[in-house]
């Protein structure tokens, strides 16, 4: 692992914390009450992937989160930034992470493969 590597895996790992730190602070409850499930830096960590986990909000209310959270980006930012002592923090892209339920499908695929297996065996 290069030092680059360890400088971004450390970035994300700050992120995850700070994030939610910078929500809490929010008027919004939608918003204060959001679980940030991961974080991805890009290569130059100028932008930060920042996974939301879904907790059962239909479609209208992932809209309502995602307009407003692009809204207080800056607000996030700038906490980031004074937590850290940073001069600069990355731009955050949220998306709402669909990764639990396919993992959930797949995890059903493969329960259902193997019990075929078994009734063919």
């Amino acid at each position: 692992m290069n030092p680059h590597e360890i400088k971004r895996l450390r970035t994300e790992s700050v992120l995850k914390e700070l994030i939610p730190e910078a929500l809490a602070t929010l008027e919004d409850g939608l918003l204060k009450g959001l679980c940030v499930t991961d974080v991805e830096c890009k290569k130059g960590r100028y932008d930060a992937f920042v996974y939301l986990d879904k907790m059962a909000f239909d479609e209208h209310e992932q809209n309502y989160i995602l307009s407003h959270l692009r809204r207080v980006s800056k607000h996030l930012q700038n906490h980031c930034m004074a937590a850290e002592g940073w001069y600069k923090a990355p731009n955050f892209h949220f998306k709402f992470d669909d990764r639990l339920e396919y993992q959930n499908h797949m995890d059903k695929l493969f329960d259902k493969i193997s019990k075929d297996l078994k009734k063919d065996e």
